[in-house]
């Protein structure tokens, strides 16, 4: 059985990977307080070179490998952030490495994890696939197996982000912190707890995979589906990490796809940065439960950046329509001329922008000679959409609003 790091491994490692991976800006959004009512801090490990706080524990591996292991090369699984940390410091010190990743990565992070220079393998539907497949290739070709997470030297490694967290603010209260296979968690826990023994630790899981709260609070939920935290979407915790974090951790928390997506599109908006899904988990952790952190002075981990640009642009388009700036209205009218005109002069009149326009006279249950045009509006705030609404259906318009959820 594995023995977890200690703080002094977790020290040792700081000073092995110092000057190789970047020491990340922990600042306070005065923005993000405001709207939960504490003293909200980010440390933003989206901005180390691979964008993921996962060099740390890579780097803190492989300088600890021996020259045979070395040469016989490395190789590891992971939906992208442990890939690209280590194919990228595997190119650092010359050793050879092969990455299998799911076949439903996003395509940066194949491409990025490729682009450092790794041999990379699609298996699978998610990382368990990924792993089992890993697992096989390293006994078929002698391969060191590099450890996402269930790993001592690995945990050290992610250790180091608590470290920095507790030396630049010191007071904190509370951190919550992203769980996927649970390493993140443990390093910063362990290190945490040495430096402020009552400090409150809360784990964050998407809500479509509470694996590690299933494992430490001996529960039974149902795992699986599509996640924006794909980076986080682990059906099997590590038994080294389920030990630590049932000694360490206070909570684990589930949180919901809305409040993942409201919180990339936040941090986006507000802090100006990009971050992946499982790397907002923890914000979204604050955004879910506000009163449950009013007055405290709490940390978060914005742990990986890497998010298809895609998705991002999906994610923060969404937002909007939550927000109420962009609304699809569906206006039923009499197919006659003038119709069409009337609707967009009401749109006009609210001070509104139409963005797209359709025509449904075959696919609606309104009568034959009616139509159903679909207006897609942005405005400014969600009133004036309110407003167009109220003057269409003043001028003896039928108006339905489309809905996310």
């Amino acid at each position: 059985m594995l023995a977890p790091p200690t703080i002094d491994d977790i020290r040792a490692a700081a000073q092995r990977i110092e000057g190789a991976v970047i020491r990340t800006p922990m600042l306070v959004s005065r923005t993000l307080s405001e709207i939960i009512g504490a003293e909200v801090w980010l440390k933003f490990e989206n901005l180390q070179f691979t964008a993921a706080y996962k060099e740390r524990g890579a780097l803190n591996k492989l300088l600890q490998l021996t020259p045979e292991e070395r040469a016989r090369g490395v190789i590891a699984a992971s939906a992208g952030n442990h890939a690209q940390a280590v194919a990228y410091h595997a190119k650092r010190l010359g050793i050879p490495a092969t990455i299998v990743m799911p076949e439903s990565t996003p395509t940066v992070k194949v491409t990025q994890t490729a682009g450092h220079g790794a041999t990379v393998v699609l298996y699978g539907k998610i990382v368990d696939d990924a792993f089992a497949r890993a697992r096989e290739l390293a006994l078929e070709k002698g391969y060191v197996f590099i450890h996402a997470f269930d790993d001592p030297k690995i945990i050290a490694g992610a250790g180091t982000v608590g470290l920095e967290m507790l030396e630049e603010a010191p007071d904190l209260d509370v951190i919550t912190v992203p769980i996927g296979g649970g390493g993140l968690m443990s390093g910063v826990s362990i290190a945490a707890r040495a430096m402020k023994p009552d400090i409150e630790l809360i784990g964050v899981e998407a809500e479509l995979y509470p694996s590690m709260k299933c494992a430490i609070q001996n529960c039974q939920m149902p795992l699986g589906g599509d996640t924006l935290a794909e980076g986080i979407a682990v059906k099997q915790p590590g038994e080294l990490t389920s030990r630590i974090l049932s000694e360490y951790a206070n909570d684990v928390v589930l949180v919901s796809e809305r409040d993942l997506e409201r919180a990339v599109a936040m941090l986006v908006g507000i802090e100006k940065t990009v971050v992946e899904g499982a790397g907002a988990a923890g914000l979204a952790a604050l955004l879910s439960e506000p009163d449950r952190y009013k007055g405290k002075k709490v940390a978060t981990l914005l742990c990986g950046g890497n998010i298809d640009t895609h998705l991002l642009a999906n994610v923060l388009v969404r937002d909007l329509v939550r927000q109420g700036r962009i609304a699809r209205l569906r206006v039923a009218a009499h197919d006659q001329p003038g119709a069409l005109a009337a609707i967009t002069a009401k749109v006009y009149e609210a001070g509104v922008n139409v963005i797209d326009i359709r025509h449904s006279r075959i696919f609606t249950r309104l009568p034959a000679k009616d139509t159903l045009i679909e207006v897609e509006c942005e405005a400014r705030d969600a009133a004036s959409i309110d407003d167009v609404v109220s003057r269409l259906e003043a001028a003896g318009f039928t108006v339905e609003r489309s809905s996310l959820d």
